[in-house]
């Protein structure tokens, strides 16, 4: 019924106790979930996890926050997204928040690093995971140079405008937790503009659970409580706003549609 379509299982605190929060998931009717990378150095355990599971896929990317990784060449973000199960390139972008005394124009590597997976999304038609914080003007300006339409804003935080240009763009706008949160009532204003088809949930776990769990470990059972929360904004039934960001999760991603035999097993475990 729900697809949580960013989350970080692979982190010690979620991989540690993934039986559990796989149980959890069919009891919440959580069918299905995105695992993200973030390192290349991550991206074995995010893929084993992927291919271990038939209701899990994986990214291949390098998060723009993190320092003294491996950075990502063309070729070889190229050659991980060819693996079986991976279905999209990031998690990528930009982030200014934590510049550490630097200025923006020091950040040129993190903007060199962004234009390489764009490169990589254009060349094998992946969509783009993106990241932004801090930074909505120069990814926004970055997507527009290399030519980059095809993805998600996940997480989103930003302002209407970058929410416009995101759509203008031709990217869908992710959703999470912080939606739910008393302070965001901007953030609401956003969703309720942002059309329905253009939408996808997610909980970025294990950060962010949402409201009445805020501050715990997140998980993707949690996903629900996004999606009732933009129901409400949209007025809609929770059962519609399922259904119709489930369905722009398998089109963003090209991933088939989930037979209802199956659904129904992975929510009977």
């Amino acid at each position: 019924m729900f697809f949580d379509s960013h989350c970080h299982l692979s982190f010690p605190e979620l991989q540690a106790d993934w039986p559990n929060i796989r149980s959890a998931m069919a009891t919440a009717g959580v069918d299905r979930a995105l695992c993200i990378c973030t390192t290349l150095e991550e991206f074995p355990q995010v893929h084993a996890l992927a291919l271990a599971n038939d209701n899990l896929w994986a990214s291949a990317g390098v998060h723009p926050d993190n320092e003294d990784v491996q950075e990502p060449t063309l070729e070889w973000l190229l050659e991980l997204a060819a693996r079986p199960k991976v279905v999209a390139i990031g998690e990528t972008g930009l982030d200014y928040y934590r510049l550490n005394g630097r200025s923006v124009a020091e950040m040129e590597w993190q903007r060199e690093r962004f234009r390489t997976h764009i490169q990589a999304s254009r060349a094998n038609g992946l969509p783009l995971i993106i990241h932004t914080r801090s930074a909505s003007a120069d990814t926004l300006a970055i997507l527009r140079e290399q030519g980059g339409d095809n993805g998600v804003f996940h997480c989103f935080t930003e302002t209407m405008d970058t929410a416009r240009g995101a759509l203008d763009l031709g990217f869908y706008i992710s959703f999470s937790g912080i939606l739910t949160f008393k302070t965001a009532k901007d953030l609401r204003e956003v969703a309720a503009y942002v059309p329905l088809d253009r939408c996808l949930i997610e909980t970025d776990s294990p950060y962010l659970a949402p409201v009445p769990f805020r501050g715990k470990t997140n998980t993707p059972a949690l996903v629900p409580y996004v999606a009732q929360q933009l129901a409400e904004i949209k007025g809609l039934p929770v059962e519609e706003v399922a259904a119709i960001t489930t369905a722009n999760t398998e089109r963003l991603f090209k991933l088939p549609p989930l037979p209802k035999a199956t659904s129904n097993q992975l929510q009977a475990r």
